[in-house]
């Protein structure tokens, strides 16, 4: 099939990536009970059109609930209105349906290999600064959460974390500088924006109409400089190369660069939401491999910012 297709609403709870929280993020709501129902989510055909008496080209998914943050993704797609995302062509919230645009050719930005590292960040940076031009205060209004109001939860949680006894591999002290983060970045930005909440390279798509376009958002409004890290993390994956100390340092200073933010604030970011995924591995997990893994490589991160 042409193009490539992307649900805004997943059916089941997202797996565990690198780019979220592990399974239950605490910004996700869970699940309303009677609220579940089937989900019809239809992407603009390609050309040439159907006739108005053809069916469009539809994806059906399982039942599934619609919990508050799914809400917010759809508003937050209509307040963008195709300016750096996906557009919503036509909704249905009594029957739970959305007609969404087409991304074409849809090629994922992580997978864009003849592209380099830097080409792609530098591409990326440029669909966050649209992003970052929405206002703030219809974001508000559509019930789209502060970011300070999700970070203090992962603050408290931290600092119980770090209360806790670790095996000595385990950079506990890591947790508690985490939690400051947490609760001192969101209250000292410069400016608050709409934020895309999950910016990784899966989530960024090759299109006609422009070069790139978002989708899946997670959105918040908040410090512009929380949106970077995950898409960092996972263009060529620093932590891979014989010295990410000076990877990480490059990168994040292109990119703080390109979307006009301060360098040590990506940094820091970087640090507290990295930390953030050990927040739940460590009790998630059969063992701590993982969560041990996480913490060192956060340590690198905090190396370079310097913390």
């Amino acid at each position: 099939m042409p193009g490539k297709q992307k649900r805004i609403l997943p059916a089941h709870p997202p797996q565990p990536r690198r780019d979220q929280t592990p399974d239950h993020p605490p910004h996700r709501p869970a699940p309303h009970p009677g609220r579940r129902r089937s989900a019809l989510v239809t992407l603009a055909p390609t050309t040439p059109a159907p006739s108005p008496h053809q069916p469009l080209q539809t994806t059906r998914t399982q039942p599934l609930t619609w919990p508050p943050a799914t809400a917010s993704t759809v508003a937050v797609l209509g307040l963008w209105n195709g300016n750096g995302a996906v557009r919503v062509l036509e909704q249905d919230a009594e029957c739970f349906a959305l007609l969404l645009e087409r991304a074409e050719p849809g090629t994922e930005l992580g997978r864009a290999d003849h592209l380099s590292a830097e080409d792609r960040l530098l591409s990326a940076a440029q669909v966050l600064r649209l992003l970052w031009s929405a206002d703030v205060a219809q974001a508000a209004e559509l019930g789209i959460d502060p970011l300070a109001d999700i970070t203090a939860r992962w603050a408290r949680l931290a600092d119980r974390q770090a209360a806790r006894k670790w095996p000595a591999e385990l950079d506990a002290g890591l947790y508690r500088l985490a939690a400051r983060l947490f609760r001192e970045l969101p209250a000292t930005a410069a400016r608050t924006v709409v934020l895309h909440g999950d910016f990784n390279p899966g989530n960024l798509l090759s299109a006609r109409r422009v070069p790139w376009l978002a989708i899946d958002a997670k959105p918040m409004t908040g410090d512009p400089a929380f949106d970077p890290w995950p898409l960092l993390e996972q263009v060529d994956d620093p932590f891979t190369h014989p010295d990410p100390h000076r990877v990480l340092h490059h990168r994040t200073a292109l990119l703080a660069d390109a979307v006009g933010e301060d360098v040590d604030r990506v940094r820091a970011w970087a640090v507290a939401r990295h930390v953030e995924y050990a927040l739940w591995s460590v009790d998630e997990d059969e063992d701590l491999h993982r969560s041990v893994t996480l913490m060192r490589q956060a340590r690198v991160l905090a190396d370079v910012a310097a913390l």
